[in-house]
């Protein structure tokens, strides 16, 4: 009988969407409330400026999480590496789904 994974293994798996909700909701949710961007407009989490942007994948999103860029802050002091990449899961995730 195969052994079922732990539940935090899978990328994108449920455990890693919820943990990157509560990071989300925590840490990036004042500027990015439901994938906007109340600085700057056009770099908000919506899938096409993720896309425009060259953003659109795990790493692009969890580079930019760790290393900030212009107005965007890093984060790599603040949260641990399975955080950034729990949050990159759930905004790529968020942005595939329209940010429901």
């Amino acid at each position: 009988m195969p052994i079922a994974p732990a539940a935090s293994d899978p990328i994108g798996g449920v455990s890693g969407l919820a943990t990157g909700a509560k990071v989300f909701e925590i840490h990036c949710a004042g500027c990015h409330a439901q994938g906007g961007n109340i600085v700057r407009r056009g770099k908000n989490l919506k899938l096409k400026a993720l896309q425009k942007n060259q953003v659109d994948s795990l790493e692009a999103i969890a580079t930019l999480v760790t290393q900030g860029k212009n107005n965007m802050s890093a984060y790599r002091d603040r949260l641990t590496s399975e955080q950034i990449q729990s949050v990159a899961e759930y905004v790529l995730n968020q942005a595939q789904i329209g940010w429901r």
